[in-house]
């Protein structure tokens, strides 16, 4: 039987993080849409099955749901949150809506000995986010624990090899949510740790040189954790063979183009080809206001300059991370987030027709990436950068981007990131970022009354992005950027700090 866990999307926004979760406990995971068919299920042998949260109710008129032969088949399954619910309604349990939702923390209250909370304690946090619940457990369920509510926290057919939860075991606010996915894992699937960093850095290395040797390669670099290692990696197994195109849009951050430049070139050793092309960038932006605009802007530009521009290239290798790949077959719910990826344009797609498309971490997320990182000896400062969207900084000038405002926004995102780098809290913020805001703010400048440019500070704690904290910086960090900033930017007269969490708000504010 296959070692991996196969993961049915139901909508939720929680379900990559149910298959990062997985792979942390050294199983090899993949996601696939609720209506994968069930022969398909069958022939890739998983040695579990994991069925998503979502958006939907089992209640309702065509709600999503599986084949009823899947529950028949022998395969272990887990389901959360309306996985928990549809085993209950297919099997011949009852789903109601709750008369008030649990949303949050909770507490379980255990009731039986349990295969899969084996370990847990009673009272253990966890983590709720439903509207309706379990009134009746299908027969040959046994209720494993309660919520403080009192509703079914918890149930599972051990006869069956078939478990439900109704919290989220994979967000970390589900405090021992991980030991119940290694029971699962472990205890019911029989699963083993054969999922490791070392190994995909071994089975890459060999499998780009053995297909790619003596070929003409390129990829395109950006300087960011992800471009930069797929560099790195490329280079190891194949040498000089390899050839990084990094395209200057314009919109990086203060003088980024000089410092990627170095190094990549430098530091790295890369082979790196430089195509500026801001000026060509910032006239496609030109009155441009809408956020998703903008990123179609960016996105044509973009292929137009690189995949336009390659020339006597037998293979492109491509930095096609695995929610890039989900996304291509998304489910409608939370989870849905379409984006313009650049990795999937027509350019792209006829390459691929012809064979010509290498994608080295199209199953990796981006921790794992991180880890690829470490294992190639990409330097710490490198390896530490906090996370820039690929839009750069065009989605924080919010409305029409212009040369101006983009210098001032500049210099202000410089002198914050000086200063938490100067205070040692760069490393402990998951990302942090200036935005420039389309207001202007009266103020007293010179003994003399003005309206000046507002500025926002942004910086989150995370641990992968999906959600954030703000973090809570010393106030004498947060005065050295804002005066800072007001005294050096001379159009600024405000400094604003973000403290809303993700959700409700996102990380970037377009």
């Amino acid at each position: 039987m296959n070692g991996k866990i196969l993961i049915l999307d139901f909508g939720s926004q929680y379900t990559q993080l149910i298959a990062r979760r997985v792979r942390e406990l050294g199983v090899f995971s993949e996601i696939r849409p609720y209506r994968y068919e069930l022969k398909k299920i069958l022939a890739e042998e998983p040695a579990g099955i994991i069925l998503s949260g979502g958006p939907a109710s089992t209640t309702a008129p065509g709600a999503p749901r599986v084949d009823k032969r899947l529950f028949a088949a022998g395969i272990p399954i887990l389901g959360i949150c309306y996985g928990m619910q549809l085993l209950a309604r297919m099997l011949g349990g009852r789903v109601v809506r709750s008369a008030q939702r649990e949303y949050g923390m909770s507490r379980l209250r255990l009731q039986a000995a349990s295969t899969l909370l084996e370990g847990v304690s009673d009272g253990s946090t966890v983590w709720m986010s439903h509207g309706d619940s379990v009134a009746a457990l299908a027969p040959g369920f046994a209720i494993t624990a309660r919520s403080d509510d009192g509703a079914i926290a918890a149930a599972e057919d051990r006869a069956r090899r078939l478990f439900a939860v109704q919290f989220h075991p994979e967000v970390v606010h589900s405090r021992e949510g991980k030991k119940v996915l290694a029971n699962f894992l472990f205890a019911v699937c029989g699963a083993r740790r054969t999922w490791s960093m070392k190994n995909f850095v071994a089975e890459e290395t060999a499998q780009l040189r053995e297909r790619c040797r003596g070929k003409r390669v390129v990829l395109g670099v950006s300087g960011g954790v992800d471009s930069t290692t797929l560099a790195v990696l490329a280079q190891k197994a194949l040498g000089n063979g390899v050839t990084s195109i990094f395209v200057n849009n314009g919109l990086l951050r203060l003088d980024e183009e000089t410092e990627v430049l170095h190094s990549l070139r430098r530091r790295l050793g890369l082979k790196v080809s430089y195509v500026d092309a801001s000026r060509r960038f910032l006239a496609a932006l030109k009155g441009v206001t809408a956020p998703e605009r903008k990123r179609k802007i960016i996105g044509r530009t973009f292929i137009d300059v690189f995949y336009r521009g390659l020339k006597d290239f037998d293979f492109l290798v491509q930095g096609t991370l695995y929610p890039d790949v989900i996304e291509s077959n998304p489910v409608q719910g939370p989870s849905q987030t379409i984006k313009t990826h650049h990795n999937r344009v027509r350019e792209v797609q006829r390459l691929e027709r012809q064979g010509r498309i290498i994608e080295p971490f199209r199953f990796l997320f981006k921790d794992e990436v991180r880890q690829v990182a470490r294992l190639l000896g990409v330097p710490a400062d490198i390896l530490q950068r906090h996370p820039f969207p690929g839009p750069g900084l065009a989605v924080r000038v919010l409305g029409a981007v212009t040369a101006a405002k983009l210098a001032v926004l500049k210099q202000a995102d410089a002198i914050f990131i000086s200063e938490l780098k100067r205070s040692g809290w760069y490393d402990k913020v998951w990302q942090a970022f200036a935005v420039l805001l389309p207001v202007r703010s009266v103020g007293v400048m010179g003994d003399e009354r003005a309206y000046g440019q507002v500025v926002a500070l942004r910086a989150v704690t995370s641990s992968d992005g999906m959600t954030a904290d703000r973090a809570d910086l010393p106030p004498q960090v947060l005065d050295a950027a804002a005066n800072r900033i007001i005294r050096q930017v001379r159009q600024v007269n405000r400094v604003v700090y973000d403290v809303t969490s993700k959700p409700p708000a996102t990380i970037e504010w377009e």
